[in-house]
C-alpha cells in the first residue's frame, strides 16, 4: 500500500495571473492532466484525498475524488511555503491509501526535487521518512 503525492497540474504562468494567486485555476492543459489522474491512478487504493487549499491543487484532484466518490479535504500542511516538518507530519498522519495534492516547493522540501506539474509520486513511509517507490509522469 502506498501514499500518492501529486504536484498540482498546470495552471499557467504565475506572473500572467492578476489577483490572488490562491485562486489561480488550472489552464486547459492542466484540466486534461487532472482528468487523466483517475486512469493513471486506477490501480492504487485511495480512501482519502487531501489538498492544499489553493484552487489549482483542489482542481487537480477533483476528477479523482469524483471517480472514487470521495470529497477533497483541504489542509494548510500541503500549501505553498509549508515546512518539511509540516508536510511530513501530514503524510505520517495520512499513512497510506490517500492522495495529497500539493506544490512544487513542498515537494522539493520533501524529496529534493519538485517534479513535473501533474506528476505523482508513489510513496511509502519508512521510519517516518518518505521513500519514493515510483514516479508517474503527468497524464498527457
Amino acid at each position: 500500500m502506498a501514499l500518492l503525492v501529486v504536484r498540482h497540474a498546470r495552471a499557467g504562468k504565475r506572473k500572467a495571473w492578476q489577483g490572488d494567486d490562491r485562486q489561480r485555476p488550472l489552464d486547459r492543459r492542466g484540466w486534461r492532466q487532472a482528468e487523466g489522474l483517475p486512469g493513471l491512478l486506477a490501480s492504487y487504493a485511495v480512501e482519502r484525498i487531501v489538498s492544499s487549499g489553493y484552487l489549482r491543487c483542489v482542481q487537480t484532484v477533483e476528477p479523482l475524488a469524483q471517480a472514487r466518490g470521495l470529497s477533497v479535504e483541504t489542509r494548510p500542511e500541503a500549501e505553498e511555503a509549508a515546512s518539511r516538518e509540516e508536510a511530513l507530519g501530514l503524510l505520517v498522519e495520512l499513512g497510506d491509501r490517500a492522495a495529497v495534492s500539493t506544490h512544487g516547493d513542498v515537494l522539493e522540501r520533501l524529496f529534493g526535487v519538485d517534479g513535473q506539474k501533474g506528476s505523482t509520486r508513489v510513496v511509502e513511509l519508512r521510519d517516518g521518512e518518505p521513500v519514493v517507490l515510483a514516479y508517474l509522469p503527468p497524464p498527457a
